[in-house]
């Protein structure tokens, strides 16, 4: 029996998207810049090594927990704080993935990007951030929520030599997604969300497979399930558009949740009224401004998305991860964000 997650919430409850700025102790801001969004393993931008990075990663995923908390989020993460980027540490934990001899595909923003090469089937053959998991849940009482890297994400983000097309490639991701994903529910997690960014890159190719292939990996869930989708992380991507060219098509999807970027490209929406069955989580806060928002203006972008989805369906979060941030700035665009929506909190109530 899946549990209700939101039971017991207030309504419109506040979270996050995942990452949230890592501690300039533990990651180099510099090497952090120049490896972009990695495919690939991106050691060079932590400061620690051994027992010391491990040991590191737990006490940065502490502060981001901490900083949550202080901010009032209702339902908490742990900032990403052990990963180089939201992908990677999955995708190139899997057998059958070649890592040492890259491939190179073209990447969203038109750049030639070194990608993983799938060289035979690919197997999840440990868990990768179960562990993280459960040390989070060990550290706070409220509900939490983990990012997994989405099977159609991943298929654009690597090479395929061996499978006889990407729809089956997707299909071999989303089995593996599949077994990390029931394991960290045992784990203790509330929420388990697939980051799937590419849908909206390339609409035709998330046409033929992408919803299958999430609802493959979505099999089972114990737990309330989200997909997120959006146009890049602001720090790379500047010019958005203000229209998905693939949203209405996860109303077939198996998640419960559809989290989406709205504030920095100004989203029409009356789009979010073609996901009647679903959860909105919707992006209020805009990460390429620097200025963080007062809560009148979260409140205004909530009070726009209140005439196309009722509340009792609208969670409130950033556009995007937050990793690329100064960690003051971030913390303060999520009081913002919680103050915003308490106080239209208050208006419904």
């Amino acid at each position: 029996m899946v549990t209700d997650r939101f039971a017991g919430l207030p309504l419109l409850p506040t979270t996050v998207v995942g990452s949230y700025p890592q501690p300039g102790w533990l990651v180099d801001p510099e090497a952090l810049k120049q490896a972009g969004v990695p495919r690939l393993r991106a050691r060079g931008i932590w400061r620690l090594a051994g027992e010391a990075l491990a040991e590191g990663q737990r006490d940065a995923a502490i502060l981001a927990l901490h900083d949550m908390e202080r901010a009032g989020i209702d339902i908490v993460g742990d900032g990403e704080a052990g990963r180089e980027s939201y992908s990677n540490q999955f995708a190139t934990a899997l057998e059958g993935v070649d890592t040492e001899t890259p491939g190179n595909t073209i990447g969203r923003s038109g750049e030639n990007t070194p990608v993983p090469r799938v060289v035979g089937p690919v197997r999840r053959t440990r868990p990768v951030a179960v562990e993280a998991v459960a040390f989070l849940r060990a550290h706070t009482d409220r509900p939490i929520k983990v990012t997994l890297p989405g099977p159609f994400t991943m298929t654009q983000q690597a090479v395929n030599e061996h499978y006889a097309d990407d729809g089956d490639l997707a299909m071999a991701y989303a089995a593996a997604v599949n077994e990390e994903l029931l394991e960290v529910f045992a784990a203790g997690a509330d929420i388990v969300q697939l980051d799937e960014p590419w849908m909206q890159a390339r609409p035709k190719l998330a046409h033929d497979y992408a919803v299958p292939a999430i609802n493959r990996a979505l099999q089972g869930a114990t737990g309330t399930t989200a997909v997120h989708l959006c146009f890049g992380y602001a720090a790379m991507v500047k010019d958005k558009p203000s229209g998905y060219s693939f949203l209405p098509e996860l109303e077939a999807s198996l998640a419960d949740v559809i989290s989406i970027e709205a504030a920095q490209p100004g989203l029409d929406p009356t789009a979010l009224a073609s996901l009647l069955g679903k959860r909105i989580m919707l992006g209020v806060i805009d990460l390429n401004d620097p200025r963080p928002e007062t809560a009148e203006i979260v409140a205004g972008r909530l009070r726009a998305a209140l005439r196309h989805v009722p509340a009792e369906r609208l969670l409130v979060a950033p556009d995007c991860g937050m990793k690329y941030l100064p960690r003051d700035v971030a913390f303060a665009k999520l009081k913002a964000m919680v103050d915003g929506a308490r106080m239209v909190r208050a208006e419904l109530e």
